[in-house]
């Protein structure tokens, strides 16, 4: 797999006899007066090193076992930092600002209370990061016009929304998908559309690629944690819509995401056929940074980013669920994998770091970049280790192979880069049962204070370096800066990590 296409994964959709859940009510014209309570502590974008892409982007990804495209770091998160063009392009639609925004109560639009509890429509349009819509009853999907219809049992008001189905609704160049709730079954467009041409017994999932996808850390993040959460309680019985379908991006999840739908995703921008549904999902729903919000999971199925990590090793046969103990096997050595990067924010001194492992009890491993690397390779490779050490990058997402109870070690940059760290990487790791140290670079271990001297700005004050605005804090502490770490000033970090190793 790595950053290889693979086509022909994204087509069709083969469909077998499914048993069709009775789900009537015989419950006259009561009215039903639905409550949806929902909490939401949403973050929005820090994402590591990513640049938006229509179309499929496969020569220029590059992996650190697995980790990869992070290239262009200076335009790291113009898409959601500077969220502003997906306002320009559509000015009816509100933009999230400042980097980390909360939602204390998402609003939602539902449909008009129904006799049948099957017969709603619940669309979130407000969010800080994503929009979504939740339909039961008689729904109906043009995929080639992007459109979704849905047609009440009784009147109702007629209304409309326009959902961009990427689990980031700022996110230009992934077009929008019109959901609309038609006034009655008499309605004069339900008798102008096309008859289904395919009726489905089972749900489906209607979401985009593109976006961001191509980074590492985007597609778990923006897509293969939001999917998870939102198909994992069919139990496979569902189908994927992908509106701008990339083939390689499917081929290389292919596991995963055929442990998650039995069947061929539906290449919905070619589908010319009318597909009816008794229940869709419109869009994905981004909790927080690669992690999971409990509460928010949908349907009543409570999931943690935990049981996302186990999932992965239950589709790749991961071996290791839990870390060496020290306790148990005081004379065996646990195991550390390094990650070097091969450009911007490289460990300068790798030799002098890989001893000073070794000294504090480690087994130590270094992993280069590998584009041609299948992701079960490297699942199994982490898997296989105690402690997953490296730079701030794409390459750490890599923890979601890591036995729960292992260490990660995120090295900060030089430059006040803390906040995003955690976001990023540190509450996700903690989310997903690992303990997570962090060492931050001190100017002295960072090559900027040679390329630049003592006196410039970035040096004397990363906050103002801050206020300037994005473009300068990603040129210069993501986009210039290799590190040097003091292996002395690094030693109780490390040993913290075996500290860890030898409670369990």
């Amino acid at each position: 797999m790595g950053g290889e296409a693979k086509p022909g994964t994204g087509r069709g959709i083969k469909s077998w006899a499914q048993r069709h859940l009775n789900a009537g009510f015989a419950a006259g014209f009561l009215l039903v007066l639905l409550t949806y309570l929902v909490v939401s502590q949403q973050f929005a974008v820090t994402a590591p090193n990513a640049v938006a892409t229509k179309g499929s982007r496969i020569a220029d990804k590059k992996q650190v076992i697995g980790g990869a495209g992070d290239a262009e770091v200076e335009k790291k998160r113009e898409q959601e930092w500077q969220p502003k063009t997906a306002a320009e392009e559509e000015p009816d639609k509100k933009d999230a600002s400042g980097a980390v925004p909360t939602e204390e109560s998402p609003k939602r639009d539902d449909a008009d209370p129904k006799p049948l509890e099957t017969d709603k429509v619940v669309c979130n349009t407000d969010g800080p990061v994503s929009e979504t819509c939740d339909l039961d009853g008689d729904v109906r999907v043009n995929g080639s016009a992007l459109s979704v219809t849905f047609v009440p049992s009784s009147p109702s008001e007629r209304r409309e929304w326009r959902i961009r189905p990427y689990s980031r609704r700022t996110m230009t160049g992934v077009d929008r998908v019109t959901v609309t709730r038609l006034g009655s079954p008499q309605d004069p467009a339900a008798a102008a559309a096309a008859p289904c041409a395919v009726t489905h017994d089972l749900p489906a999932v209607l979401f985009a690629l593109g976006g961001l996808t191509g980074n590492y850390w985007h597609d778990f993040s923006d897509v293969l944690v939001p999917l998870f959460a939102a198909s994992r309680r069919y139990g496979g019985e569902v189908l994927f819509l992908v509106s701008n379908i990339q083939p390689w991006w499917l081929g290389k999840y292919e596991a995963v995401v055929r442990r998650l739908s039995r069947y061929d995703a539906v290449d919905l921008d070619r589908d010319k056929q009318m597909r009816c549904f008794r229940h869709l999902t419109v869009g994905l729903r981004l909790h927080k940074e690669l992690s999971i919000v409990p509460e928010l999971a949908p349907g009543g199925h409570r999931l943690t980013m935990a049981d996302f990590t186990a999932f992965l090793r239950e589709t790749y046969a991961l071996p290791r669920a839990a870390p060496l103990s020290l306790r148990q096997f005081p004379d065996r050595k646990p195991r550390l994998l390094l990650i070097h990067r091969a450009h911007y924010r490289r460990f300068e001194n790798v030799p002098e770091i890989r001893k000073a492992a070794e000294a504090a009890g480690f087994e130590v491993t270094v992993a280069s970049p590998r584009a041609d690397a299948p992701l079960e390779e490297t699942a199994r490779a982490v898997n296989s280790h105690d402690v997953l050490l490296g730079v701030h990058g794409a390459g750490l997402t890599n923890a979601v192979f890591l036995p729960p109870g292992a260490v990660v070690i995120q090295v900060v940059p030089y430059g006040k880069l803390e906040r995003m760290a955690r976001t990023d990487f540190g509450e996700p790791v903690a989310d997903m049962g690992l303990r997570y140290l962090e060492y931050s670079v001190a100017v002295e271990e960072s090559t900027l204070l040679g390329m630049l001297g003592p006196d410039h700005p970035v040096i004397k004050d990363p906050e103002a370096v801050h206020r300037s605005g994005w473009d300068k804090v990603a040129e210069y502490y993501l986009g210039k800066q290799d590190v040097r770490i003091d292996v002395n000033r690094f030693a109780p970090t490390l040993a913290q990590a075996i500290d860890h190793l030898r409670q369990r």
